[in-house]
């Protein structure tokens, strides 16, 4: 975030100028941001989606749950097991 030193403020990149300089003072804080040509994330549309190769399931970045909470799960079925049992001896 960049900081003024006249002002003693951080500015958020989309609350500066789009020079790059300060609401309040006007003085220049970076340089503007150049837009890249190619976006690193594109709209979802219906030209651009894989609707097939999202049904079958091959997605590169498959999203799976740690082991802390595989852990945490089986922790809780023995448990809960253990509270059935107690409930009929």
């Amino acid at each position: 975030m960049p900081f003024c030193e006249e002002c003693a403020k951080y500015w958020a990149p989309s609350a500066m100028r789009e020079d790059g300089s300060c609401p309040s003072c006007g003085r220049v804080l970076e340089a503007p941001k150049v837009a890249s040509t190619t976006p690193s994330h594109r709209r979802v549309t219906a030209e651009n989606i894989d609707i097939r190769r999202l049904a079958s399931g091959d997605v590169e970045s498959e999203a799976k749950a740690p082991w802390h909470f595989k852990l945490l799960v089986v922790a809780l079925c023995l448990y809960l097991g253990w509270r059935v049992v107690d409930l009929f001896l």
